[in-house]
């Protein structure tokens, strides 16, 4: 029996997931939710910020359209509950799938603060339902392989590791709202933060410098990560860039015996300089990690297995690394974690 999902919101992340699920074998999207009509008709459907989200390959019309995410996640047809609305909607939404008995997947951030995040962690736990946060980078071909690398020390310790992920604003009403995204540092900056914690575990503290614009919360941040065995972790995220310069993710990791570097040109986007080699090109997985992660997800549904790559408690903990960032930018200082 194929999974029966549905998806809540039909913004920019919930065409892209509706795309993933559109290739899957023994997945079926029964539900759609969104409260905008034109949305929920496929008349209006939103485009992805960077190349391949979003690109409208479901139908919309075979799935049962409802004006009330409520009524979708009461429904008896919908084992998994999907949730891409905007992050003040997310702890409310996410409780209200669980106490249904729903599967659940989480768009990021996980909450707009760890408090609230913490909550979901709680209610998930009482639960025998798989609950997974949709942190992709965690799945990102490239990245997956970065972190495959550390963990086994293939080219020794990591001395430095620099991340970059800068765009220009992405519009919209919500990303306008700094009290309801969080800006740039909660909802574009986390997926970095997160990333770090994956490879590393959580810092011992922070020191950020950033400022605002376009909106009042920190939209351009730049974060020294301080770990006892790793000289150098820096990151910074930003969209607060001029119209026009479009989007970029990048890493440089700096290893005892090579250099990792992501994100140039062409199709092959990792290139790795091993000491006494010539510099080459390292073959990746197809795929944009949306769709591994969602692969991942429907598995452990399918296996009645809890998620091991990425849990709640990664993504409270996200939030709760940027609220140290966020903190050290307002005071001028660095903050300690614990």
């Amino acid at each position: 029996m194929a999974v029966r999902v549905g998806v809540v919101g039909l913004g920019m992340m919930g065409w892209t997931h509706l795309d993933v699920y559109a290739k899957l074998d023994g997945v079926e999207v029964v539900a759609v939710a969104d409260r905008d009509p034109d949305r929920l008709s496929g008349k209006v459907r939103a485009g992805g910020n960077i190349e391949g989200q979003a690109q409208g390959g479901f139908d919309v019309s075979k799935a049962k359209g409802y004006t009330d995410a409520a009524e979708l996640i009461a429904a008896a047809d919908v084992d998994v509950v999907d949730v891409c609305l905007p992050t003040p909607a997310h702890v409310p939404f996410g409780l209200m799938a669980l106490e249904h008995g729903k599967h659940l997947l989480m768009e990021k951030p996980l909450a707009r603060t760890s408090d609230d995040a913490r909550k979901l962690v709680d209610a998930a736990a009482k639960s025998d339902r798989i609950a997974m946060p949709a942190m992709c980078m965690r799945f990102w071909p490239g990245w997956t392989w970065l972190k495959q690398a550390v963990d086994q020390q293939t080219y020794g310790r990591v001395l430095s590791a620099n991340f970059r992920r800068v765009t220009s604003h992405p519009q919209g009403r919500f990303y306008a709202d700094g009290a309801a995204c969080g800006g740039a540092a909660l909802d574009l900056h986390i997926h970095d933060s997160d990333f770090i914690q994956h490879l590393f575990g959580m810092p011992d503290a922070v020191t950020s410098t950033g400022y605002s614009k376009p909106t009042d919360e920190i939209d351009h941040i730049l974060t020294r990560y301080h770990y006892p065995d790793v000289p150098m972790v820096v990151a910074e995220g930003s969209w607060a860039l001029a119209e026009g310069f479009g989007f970029s993710m990048r890493y440089t990791v700096n290893f005892e015996n090579a250099t990792a570097v992501f994100g140039e040109e062409g199709d092959t986007p990792l290139r790795l300089i091993e000491t006494g080699k010539e510099p080459r090109y390292v073959q990746l997985e197809d795929g944009m990690g949306y769709e591994h992660e969602i692969r991942y997800f429907i598995d452990c549904v399918k296996q009645g297995r809890a998620p091991q790559r990425v849990t709640l408690a990664d993504a409270a903990n996200a939030v709760r690394l940027i609220e140290a960032e966020v903190q050290s930018v307002r005071d001028g200082a660095t903050v300690s974690l614990g």
